[in-house]
């Protein structure tokens, strides 16, 4: 079994941004590694799509979901800010062929969650915008035997 997790691609700067950041979207960069994201997991079984709430990782899977048919299961365990549990607990929870998208904040300690579950991570992280994360999930209990990320498309 495998389940994807992605960081959100590129989105305008925080800096810039007038409104809420949960709010803020995808950069034009952001939308070209979404639309290439899509490409890299259009040849995937992928079974469903999660998402934090925030618009920026939102629209990073609205490309795939078009192109697969699949509708975005908002889910507040992947938002910015919240605790690892919820996260690993959730792994547990979707079935095989997944794409979760999360943030910068989550994913690291999602992975160092795993690592220290006994997880084994395959090379070196890759924490950027974009990058996608590859678990191999042997069983239904929610155990990751291996994590290995792939770099952002550019």
């Amino acid at each position: 079994m495998t389940i994807f997790v992605l960081r959100h691609a590129k989105a305008g700067s925080r800096h810039d941004w007038d409104g809420g950041d949960d709010e803020r979207p995808l950069s034009r960069n952001g939308w070209r590694q979404a639309e290439a994201l899509a490409t890299r997991l259009a040849s995937e079984a992928v079974s469903g799509l999660w998402s934090s709430p925030s618009v920026r990782c939102v629209q990073t899977v609205e490309p795939i979901g078009r192109a697969l048919d699949l509708e975005i299961h908002i889910e507040p365990r992947l938002a910015e800010g919240t605790d690892v549990e919820g996260s690993l607990a959730l792994l547990a929870e979707v079935p095989d062929g997944a794409v979760l998208c999360s943030h910068g904040d989550v994913i690291p300690e999602l992975l160092d969650g795993l690592a220290r579950r006994g997880t084994r991570i395959v090379g070196e992280p890759d924490w950027r915008k974009g990058s996608l994360w590859i678990l191999d999930t042997p069983g239904d209990d929610g155990t990751v035997a291996t994590a290995r990320a792939e770099p952002p498309p550019v």
